[in-house]
């Protein structure tokens, strides 16, 4: 890191911060795309990953925004590139879309919810809000008088949906334009947003060739319950349990990424006991949540009978959760501090028959599935996405690794009990819809590994830190990540010394999953735009926080 330090260095209008292993690098607007072009194209750590694109209302500061970039061949080390702009009437800053896939939908998010237009970004459409919606939510200054923006009765027009606005610079001015996201000799099928092979309300517009597909445009915000805007008036404590209903097959994970994070602000020792329940806990999760991703890819091809063999192992785990915790799906076991209470006297001896029992229904599952010629002519060579395109795009989890892109968040900044495990990070190279496939039963037999080494070694002692009854986190910034069952979920937080946080922000791993779409879908067959999207495993509350 030196080395970019010494780089930014030459940038005489920069401003530096490091604190641990991320660098804080503030730059007027007018430097911003300089500043982050060479970041992506510094010879030897191209930080190529932009991990995530956070909106901020600075107050009287102005609007601005939080680039979070890393080199995946350092991938420890963080920078965060931070711009602003005093104008809160028509705020305007420099698009990167062109430095980094995903840049595209992060910036339409924070042009949604801000209010922050990004010259010569093509589509600059609304992402999740209606285009008639008045008002940017995440704002301070946001008028919420459900009589500015009441209950709409009717559905948005397909026509405003494909109108795509843009801005460009002409003469150094900027100027907005629009145009039509599909053309009048497009034909175009809508798939969901309420069919069961979408796996939640996604709703994908794509344009056919015949049977081949030409171009897809995803529209999200059919759930959207602005769970973001909520913790603003939350106390932390009760923002647990809006994680556990983001990706709700992760929900634990989730939540353990809050928990984490607010330990880190709060510098609290959390016992080791804790570790190691919340680390079994996770793996569970994980588990649970590659069965039900095994056995919808199996419905989405017609086998229901393996959906019901994933759905009865998946069961197994419940009935561990529910014993221990008291919940099922929405486990609501961690807690600042550690887990809400000791784990059941039955706990350890259930695991170590599931463990048991698992590894035989792996071997069943292969056998039923994974061997069955009529599924692998379906997955063979379809949905190709390369490591390069996995990283700018940013498909983290089973997905960018079936790629051969090295990105578990356990193995780049371990936390929690996995510093005391071994385990093997899954890899595959090819990059197919058959290898997003089995990569996650691969993942199965690793977490039981990570599972036998943790269940009897679980230490003595407290299963939870005591904390104060009203929790306070510091004034500052802080920045979690975690691996959950689809890849790098993040958590940030901008205190101000408050029970509730300023501004806090979930790294969606869904969200770019989706965007995938366009690198595997494109020149596919229609049939397989299904396929390819069950292998990708999104789940679509996750995207509508």
């Amino acid at each position: 890191m030196n080395i970019v330090k010494q780089k930014l260095a030459a940038f005489s209008f920069a401003t530096i911060e490091e604190k641990g292993k991320t660098i804080t690098v503030t730059v007027p607007k007018e430097n911003l795309y300089e500043t982050a072009k060479m970041l992506r194209d510094m010879e030897g750590t191209p930080f190529d990953f932009l991990i995530d694109i956070i909106g901020m209302d600075y107050g009287d500061e102005g609007l601005g925004v939080i680039y979070n970039l890393c080199c995946t061949h350092f991938p420890a080390y963080l920078i965060a590139l931070k711009t602003s702009t005093p104008d809160r009437e028509n705020p305007m800053l420099y698009s990167v879309h062109d430095l980094w896939r995903s840049a595209g939908l992060y910036e339409r998010e924070v042009h949604d919810f801000f209010g922050i237009k990004f010259i010569n970004n093509p589509d600059m459409r609304r992402l999740f809000l209606r285009s008639d919606w008045k008002g940017y939510p995440l704002r301070k200054d946001y008028d919420a008088d459900p009589a500015i923006n009441p209950v709409p009765l009717e559905n948005e027009l397909i026509e405003n949906m494909e109108t795509v606005p843009s801005i460009t610079l002409k003469m150094g001015q900027p100027v907005e334009s629009t145009r039509k996201l599909f053309g009048e000799e497009e034909y175009i099928v809508n798939f969901g947003p309420q069919h069961p092979a979408m796996h939640g309300v996604l709703h994908l517009r794509a344009s056919l060739d015949g049977e081949i597909v030409k171009k897809i445009d995803p529209n999200f915000g059919y759930i959207h319950r602005g769970i973001e805007k909520m913790s603003e008036a939350y106390t932390y404590p009760q923002i647990l349990h809006l994680a556990d209903r983001l990706d709700y097959l992760s929900g634990t994970i989730n939540r353990h990424a809050i928990c984490l994070c607010c330990e880190k602000a709060l510098e609290l020792e959390v016992p080791m006991r804790a570790h190691y329940i919340r680390t079994i806990f996770d793996e569970l999760t994980r588990i649970a949540s590659h069965l039900l991703g095994w056995g919808c890819t199996a419905m989405d091809m017609g086998s229901i009978t393996a959906f019901v063999y994933g759905m009865r192992d998946r069961e197994k785990i419940m009935d561990i959760f529910e014993e221990t915790a008291g919940g099922r799906l929405m486990v609501n076991y961690n807690v600042i501090g550690g887990v809400a209470q000791d784990i059941h006297p039955n706990f350890q001896n259930r695991v170590k028959e599931f463990i048991k029992y698992m590894r035989k229904m792996l071997k069943e599952h292969h056998i039923l599935f994974t061997g069955n010629p009529i599924m692998r002519d379906r997955m063979d060579g379809v949905g190709y996405l390369s490591k390069e395109a996995a990283i700018s795009v940013g498909a983290t989890g089973p997905s960018g690794r079936a790629s051969g892109w090295s990105c578990d968040a356990r193995k780049i900044e371990p936390y929690a009990a996995y510093r005391q495990v071994e385990f093997k990070e899954m890899l595959r190279q090819d990059g197919l819809t058959f290898d997003r496939y089995v990569i996650r039963l691969d993942e199965i037999e690793e977490s039981l590994k990570i599972i036998e080494q943790l269940i009897d070694n679980i230490p003595d002692g407290p299963y939870a830190a005591k904390t104060k009854a009203i929790i306070r986190l510091p004034e500052g910034e802080f920045f979690q990540r975690v691996e959950n069952a689809r890849g790098e979920f993040d958590v940030y937080i901008n205190s101000k010394g408050d029970k509730s946080p300023y501004r806090i922000k979930f790294r969606s791993p869904c969200m770019t999953l989706v965007n995938a779409l366009q690198e595997t879908a494109i020149e596919s067959k229609v049939a397989d735009l299904i396929m390819i999207g069950a292998s990708l495993d999104y789940v679509i509350p996750c995207i509508d926080r």
